[in-house]
């Protein structure tokens, strides 16, 4: 199977909150914005490029999306370490700060912080696999 594209999608309630920890925040690239379609406002961010992306949407009757546990994840590797500091220091300078994973395999590879949402990213600091 070829797969043009990956996207993940996720509802939430607090879209401007959750589109600033992932744009401002890890600084993923807008690829594009809608309002009122069918209902939905959301925004899709690049992940890096245009290959693989987030898109967050919230629908006029609401969007509740908490997170399912403490273990579900999105790991970005991100092998510079300079780079994952300035990121690092951007999700701090928002008011985000790290949390404690709850796999103990994440605490020495890089730092975990939750989005709006309780959603957690793990920036890991390594080539990836």
């Amino acid at each position: 199977m070829k797969v043009a594209q990956v996207r993940i999608a996720r509802p939430t309630d607090r879209l401007e909150e959750v589109v600033a920890f992932y744009e401002q925040g890890l600084g993923l690239p807008r690829l594009c914005a809608f309002e009122g379609h069918a209902g939905y406002d959301g925004v899709v961010l690049g992940l890096p490029g245009r290959e693989y992306h987030l898109e967050f949407t919230r629908h006029e009757a609401g969007s509740a999306c908490p997170a399912p546990s403490r273990d579900n994840l999105l790991v970005l590797y991100v092998p510079d370490p300079v780079e994952l500091e300035q990121v690092r220091g951007r999700l701090e300078a928002l008011g985000h700060h790290l949390v404690e994973p709850e796999n103990p395999y994440w605490r020495d590879k890089g730092f975990t912080f939750e989005d709006p949402d309780g959603w957690r990213v793990v920036l890991c600091q390594t080539a990836g696999i």
